[in-house]
């Protein structure tokens, strides 16, 4: 199972947000309901019981049967999750304090995909028909990366983020078919390059410098919603990276090792390196090769780095010559004592990771 996110036009905000209206009245009234009969009677009410009271109020609200069922299994399963009696108001009013983001989920029975166009040189766009009361239908079209035509959708949430831009999570039981390579890679994760593969590709994310400038202007002017789509911009810029970066690794690749190095060791206040490692995204990158892998029959495994960097991957030697320690981190490459042969520090490194990799595997 995967979820997929897409960006739903602006044209169907309008609509959107009225339709979270009332998918917020809903929640408020079996939040309520639930609340006093645990008061009265001492005990919960379920999913299934909350249905025999919302039963029939999709006609007046707007919303299909199979939305209102979705909303009482996320109450129930929530206040069973955070051990809460009561869980908190939804509200979308302006002058609210403490505004809730939109939430409407549909169910597969009230999802129907219509078709996938072309839109653009490369961009596609695609088409869901959404069922509501009446035998109404909502009809959005989302911006679509993924290719909807290749998968089966299973649900659809439809959620509202803090700038009022609207995205359609569908999850997805069939993934399109990807066929791994025969090759074996290691991978280096550092601060200079986010990622270095023992093929010399390299993965640099430098997101935040670059939009540093920019947001430092924004944030002294107290101009938050250009604060927010900045942030937006880094992150979203960061995974776009991160996703071309492994999808490639993975189609070429039948075997992917990942040294252990981790974030907290280069986070604290006496290395001052937090900003650049929290760019790198390394947490992010690993999450998404053992996904990407379990899905395309791809091999991945995660080994102890220790020396990979002082070792020579040619010789196997560590020697005089070679690098140790953080103060060594702005020498890129260096010569083996042993054997003579030059090094680019990372690329010896991703070698030397790779090399782990297959003496732990004994299928290889």
């Amino acid at each position: 199972m995967k979820t997929l996110k897409l960006r739903i036009k602006d044209k169907h905000a309008n609509r959107l947000n009225k339709l979270a209206g009332s998918v917020n009245y809903a929640w408020n009234y079996v939040n309520a309901l639930s609340f006093e009969h645990l008061r009265r009677t001492g005990k919960y009410f379920s999913a299934y019981d909350l249905s025999q009271y919302t039963k029939g109020s999709g006609e007046y609200l707007g919303l299909h049967s199979q939305t209102l069922q979705a909303i009482n299994e996320t109450h129930a399963k929530s206040r069973k999750q955070f051990k809460k009696t009561k869980l908190n108001w939804r509200t979308n009013r302006v002058d609210a304090k403490r505004k809730s983001l939109g939430w409407i989920p549909f169910k597969k029975s009230a999802i129907k995909y219509l078709n996938t166009r072309q839109s653009g040189k490369k961009a596609l766009k695609s088409t869901i028909q959404l069922s509501l009361s009446k035998g109404e239908k909502l009809v959005i079209d989302v911006f679509d990366s993924y290719n909807l035509s290749l998968y089966q959708i299973n649900t659809l949430e439809i959620v509202q983020d803090s700038r009022n831009r609207w995205y359609a999570c569908i999850t997805v039981k069939d993934f399109p078919k990807q066929f791994s390579g025969k090759g074996s890679v290691g991978i280096d994760l550092g601060l200079k390059e986010s990622a270095t593969t023992s093929t010399g590709d390299k993965l640099q994310i430098k997101q935040t410098q670059k939009s540093a400038n920019k947001l430092a202007v924004a944030q002294r002017a107290n101009n938050k919603s250009r604060a927010k789509a900045i942030h937006a911009k880094i992150k979203n810029s960061r995974l776009d990276a991160i996703h071309k970066f492994t999808t490639q690794l993975v189609k070429d690749n039948a075997l992917i090792v990942v040294g252990d190095v981790k974030s907290r060791s280069f986070t604290s206040k006496r290395t001052k390196l937090a900003k650049s490692t929290y760019d790198a995204g390394w947490f992010e990158l690993k999450r998404q090769l053992e996904y990407k892998c379990k899905h395309a029959g791809c091999q991945f495994e995660i080994v102890n780095e220790s020396y990979t960097t002082q070792t020579c991957s040619y010789c196997r030697q560590i020697s005089d010559s070679s690098l140790s320690g953080r103060a060594g981190l702005g020498i890129r490459g260096w010569r083996c004592a042993e054997c003579g042969t030059w090094h680019d520090r990372d690329i010896n490194a991703a070698k030397n990771i790779l090399a782990v990799g297959l003496d732990r595997l004994p299928s290889v």
